[in-house]
């Protein structure tokens, strides 16, 4: 077994990164995610967001040689389950590989929280468990090819989240910017009518 962890501190609210991340997908850092399916979601009784995704990928991230060892498909199914707390500003993600479970298993777990010394920032933690059968001949091999393969992965990551928050404010400047063209156009005043 391989454990890989990382931190991150994200220069934006928790309510941004977290609207972010349901709209990560597709970006041009990943353009290996080709579907997001939503299987189930629900908010329990103490304003909890649960969610249940598909995600299927087109391109693994180890090297080509292994996955045609392998006899990999061309697609890769990711199970995730997530839990949006906003009350405690916590968004947690865990997915699993359904893919060649039966060779390798990865666990992988990102949490989403307002930073506790800044409130303007988000830290993510994020970790993954890689588990290697010996069907595979040199599991430490193939868990640290992995491995490797998250730290790249999670950088674009970042990068994606980083991406999603530019594209969001840069589509809520051009929505007040042509909600008050609108307005001018129509000779209305911007201030609120007084009762």
């Amino acid at each position: 077994m391989k454990i890989w962890s990382t931190e991150h501190i994200f220069g934006h609210t928790w309510e941004q990164i977290t609207m972010a991340a349901w709209q990560k997908y597709p970006n041009p850092m990943n353009p290996n995610v080709v579907g997001t399916d939503v299987l189930e979601r629900h908010v329990d009784d103490r304003g909890v967001l649960h969610s249940h995704r598909l995600l299927t990928t087109a391109k693994w991230s180890v090297p080509r040689f292994v996955t045609s060892f392998l006899g990999i498909d061309e697609y890769c199914h990711v199970y995730e389950y997530s839990t949006v707390d906003p009350k405690s500003k916590l968004m947690t993600l865990r997915s699993v590989n359904l893919s060649l479970s039966g060779l390798m298993t990865v666990h992988e777990t990102l949490k989403y929280q307002q930073h506790p010394d800044n409130s303007e920032k988000t830290l993510l933690t994020q970790e993954a468990r890689i588990d290697a059968t010996s069907l595979l001949g040199a599991p430490g091999y193939f868990e640290g090819l992995v491995a490797d393969g998250f730290t790249t992965n999670a950088a674009k990551g970042r990068e994606a989240i980083e991406w999603v928050c530019k594209k969001i404010n840069t589509e809520m400047q051009d929505f007040a910017a042509g909600a008050q063209s609108f307005v001018a156009g129509m000779g209305l005043s911007q201030e609120m009518p007084k009762s």
